[in-house]
């Protein structure tokens, strides 16, 4: 593999965060998230950014952090659902990585992640409606990755088809 990171994408419940995790376990590689890099650099959750300093300033701050963490080799990178929105960010998530979108339908990811209250963009009346719309809306900038993989199955066949597209790379 030429491009020695593995980068996941995709809407947030799709599996990025479990996907790396099991891969990371297998290829004995670290699983980085962004999310988890932008919560410690600001020293609150991801929730409290977006409600304190509001989405444009956690968008600053996210470029940054990918920036930075894709200078990195070979790493698994567990991207926030909204990366690809900026298409700088796509162009260093491929720089030294392999970027792959987790495609779900909107039913598996509401049923994945409803009830989770750290999920800002979601903490509205509908959010099986707020789904469908932003996975539409996101969808050509998520279909600019490398390759795209199935999710709507279980982390382990997710991880396997992955592990088979880098095999052959």
């Amino acid at each position: 593999m030429t491009k020695t990171n593995i980068v996941l994408v995709g809407f947030m419940g799709s599996g990025k965060s479990l996907t790396s995790k099991k891969l990371s376990g297998i290829l004995n590689r670290p699983a980085i998230s962004t999310d988890d890099l932008i919560a410690r650099r600001e020293g609150r959750a991801i929730t409290d950014i977006f409600r304190d300093s509001g989405e444009a300033y956690f968008r600053k701050v996210e470029k940054e952090v990918v920036e930075e963490v894709s200078g990195q080799k070979g790493i698994i990178l567990d991207c926030g659902g909204g990366v690809v929105l900026d298409s700088e960010n796509m162009v260093n998530l491929k720089k030294n990585g392999l970027v792959f979108y987790l495609s779900a339908p909107p039913e598996r990811i509401y049923n994945n992640i409803k009830g989770q209250k750290h999920r800002p963009l979601l903490n509205v009346e509908d959010p099986r409606a707020e789904i469908s719309e932003l996975l539409e809306s996101r969808k050509p900038y998520y279909e600019k990755a490398d390759v795209i993989i199935d999710a709507d199955k279980p982390i382990d066949q997710i991880a396997e088809d992955i592990l088979e597209v880098i095999k052959n790379e």
